[in-house]
């Protein structure tokens, strides 16, 4: 083994196989950055070199682009709060708050730093855990993998630590929204109204960069301000090593899991993050649990550490058994079939040496992307002291063609917008939207591995396995753990005033892991709540008229959604009464409704406009008047921003092979 990873670390330092790399590291960086698009993106534009050059320099190409994908990813996230990708969405909860606070370049440290790490972690666990893993995930059914979901999206809980109830209630409704489109086990398609749009579901990208990216493009337009405060970006380059050094364990531990996220079949980067981002908090100290989503960074280590780290955990399936765990293992796969390569378990004895030219290419990637990655934040890490505005001109048609890619249906555009307004009603009422994401990415995994586990096994069969009693503990002994502290706590209090936040609202010492904003007033709060009610009522008679196979999850998570909201509604009502009003806080709420609802006008205004002229030909017409009505430019400025951008797009739609929306007016040269 070690004469064939000598001989492959040997030909991949070849000057040529090395240019390979470095070009598929550099491509991977360009498109991490472009908000929406991801590794399957970069895999896709890459493809087409992989048929004119030798193996070795093709898997150098495309792993070196698959590698440093999630490095890139969070220069947007951290800086203005745009989620590069569905999996950086965590990095909004600390990163975007260092960035706020004039940290950008501390943030972006530690990024970077844990990414390199989580990287290279991950080349060391596919080269131990490929001969190990076999046994291992061969053993790993159903119900295992049923369990493995319930226990991720119980983080919705822990995620919400001080605002429980409002988590649970976004969670529930993530589920709900996860499960539009075509039943996992019934030949059924649910809640499309008779749409064809909808058959497929909603795409987690458009629903990411709506329910984060639209709901805070309008928060931080009504502003008017730079995303940080302050004139530079700090000297926290040393700080984050520095982190990084001292919370070492929470990169070993984010790297394990992101390596078993990548592993297992459904879970995959945004699941794999988050659950990440969790379990640093669940081992956090009592004490320094309440940091977490005001600018910690174990909150940005463990995530970014399996960002990383998943991509090579989901190589393990590839090559043992065939099965990709996500679209840019697909396709690697299909590169190395293209090589007559065939995966599976013979691969280890017969093509060692392509084994260890993956692994090698891995590590490399890691560090190169993450050196690169340094030199490119200096410039980049300046954009969060920029007014918003001026940045939202050109982000704004960014993210609607990011969301565009996966679908390229034109109603996609819709659905973004009207869940960048429930975004911002969740994050503006206190319910915090990471549930939200947890629930929607495990919704069809959930069903679909309980059904298997139902048609496979008896209840006592499967709920008796030794992986499903681990897991069952996991879940439950923190959660006893949790109910004997709170009857402590009560007890200790007793004649004290309740704390309205272990209901409802959070209290003034614990947070939910959001970023900041102008809180609405009580009574907005109750028609959010009451809002979630009616949606959970509806969804519940909606379900009934669909197969029994198939009503039978949504039927479920509306009554427990509907139970929480009105739970929340019945607290609600009780603190209201309770609390004195705030004219303070009620004259900032109405004064950023008023800038908040123009901005979504204007956002309303540019879809229309891509619906009859088509999106080059909208961003022509929306970017120069946003520019000049809402960041107030000069001409001379608005018209190099215009072309700029509307270069960066045709070049991305001639050589990157991006969709761009088509209006009923687009003239016939655009289309072609």
């Amino acid at each position: 083994m070690l004469d064939a990873a000598l001989s492959a670390l040997g030909a991949l330092l070849d000057p040529t196989t090395l240019a390979f790399l470095v070009a598929g590291v550099l491509a991977g960086l360009v498109i991490g950055i472009i908000p929406g698009l991801g590794g399957t993106g970069a895999v896709a534009i890459l493809l087409p070199f992989v048929f004119i050059i030798e193996p070795q320099q093709a898997l150098a190409l495309i792993i070196g682009a698959v590698a440093v994908v999630h490095t890139s990813d969070t220069i947007s996230s951290v800086l203005i709060g745009i989620p590069g990708s569905a999996s950086a969405t965590v990095l909004m909860l600390d990163g975007h708050e260092m960035a706020k606070r004039g940290q950008g370049a501390r943030a972006l440290s530690i990024a970077f730093l844990a990414s390199m790490a989580g990287g290279l972690l991950g080349a060391v666990g596919l080269t131990l855990s490929i001969p190990l893993a076999r046994p291992l995930v061969l053993n790993f059914g159903s119900p295992e993998l049923f369990m493995l979901t319930v226990l991720g999206i119980s983080l919705a809980a822990l995620l919400s630590r001080g605002n429980m109830l409002k988590g649970l209630i976004a969670g529930a409704f993530g589920l709900l929204l996860g499960e539009i489109g075509a039943a996992p086990a019934a030949a059924d398609y649910r809640f499309t109204f008779g749409t064809l749009f909808l058959n497929e579901g909603l795409d987690l990208v458009a629903v990411a960069l709506g329910i984060f990216g639209i709901a805070e493009v309008v928060s931080l337009v009504a502003r008017k301000t730079s995303i940080a405060s302050g004139s530079g970006i700090g000297s926290g380059w040393g700080t984050g090593l520095r982190d990084v050094l001292r919370h070492w364990t929470h990169v070993l531990r984010g790297a394990f899991v992101g390596i078993w996220a990548g592993v297992l079949p459904g879970v995959g980067a945004t699941a794999g993050t988050w659950m990440a981002y969790g379990q640093a908090r669940a081992t956090a100290r009592r004490k320094g649990k309440n940091k977490f989503g005001k600018g910690d960074p174990r909150g940005i280590i463990a995530p970014e550490s399996a960002n990383n780290s998943v991509e090579a955990g989901d190589l393990i399936p590839t090559l043992l058994f065939g099965i990709p765990g996500g679209a840019p293992a697909a396709l690697l796969l299909g590169a190395l079939l293209v090589f007559g390569i065939e995966p599976g378990p013979r691969i280890i004895t017969d093509h060692l040496d392509i084994i260890y030219t993956i692994v090698w290419s891995f590590a490399l990637a890691s560090v190169i992307g993450a050196a690169l990655c340094f030199l490119l934040s200096f410039p980049l890490a300046k954009l969060s002291f920029v007014r918003f505005p001026v940045l939202a001109g050109g982000l704004v048609v960014i993210l609607f063609t990011s969301g565009f890619q996966e679908s390229q249906q034109i109603a996609v555009l819709q659905v973004m917008l009207l869940l960048g307004a429930i975004g911002w009603a969740m994050k503006s009422t206190g319910f915090p939207r990471a549930p939200f994401l947890i629930g929607f990415v495990l919704s069809v995994p959930l069903e679909r591995y309980y059904y298997l586990t139902a048609n496979l096994y008896s209840f006592s069969e499967w709920a008796l396995r030794p992986g499903v009693l681990v897991m069952a503990a996991v879940l439950v002994i923190p959660l006893v753990l949790a109910a004997v502290r709170w009857a402590r706590a009560r007890a200790a209090r007793t004649g004290a005033e309740p704390v309205a936040g272990a209901a409802g609202d959070t209290p003034a010492d614990e947070d939910d892991g959001e970023p900041e904003g102008t809180q609405a007033p009580p009574a907005w709060t109750l028609a959010v709540t009451g809002g979630f009610l009616v949606v959970f009522a509806g969804g519940f008679l909606l379900a009934q008229g669909y197969s029994e196979k198939a009503r039978l999850v949504p039927t479920l998570v509306c009554l427990l959604g509907a139970a929480l909201a009105a739970l929340a509604l019945a607290v609600q009502v009780y603190t209201r009464r309770r609390a004195s009003s705030d004219e303070v806080r009620v004259t900032a709420w109405r004064e950023e409704l008023g800038w908040v609802t123009r901005a979504f006008a204007w956002l309303v205004a540019f879809i229309a406009l891509v619906y009859v002229l088509g999106l080059v030909l909208a961003a022509l017409v929306f970017v120069p008047v946003f520019l000049w009505r809402v960041a107030q430019m000069r001409p001379h400025a608005i018209a190099t921003y215009t072309v700029v951008l509307l270069g960066v797009l045709l070049l991305l739609q001639r050589f990157a092979d991006i969709a761009l929306p088509v209006g009923y007016l687009t003239p016939a040269i655009l289309v072609a």
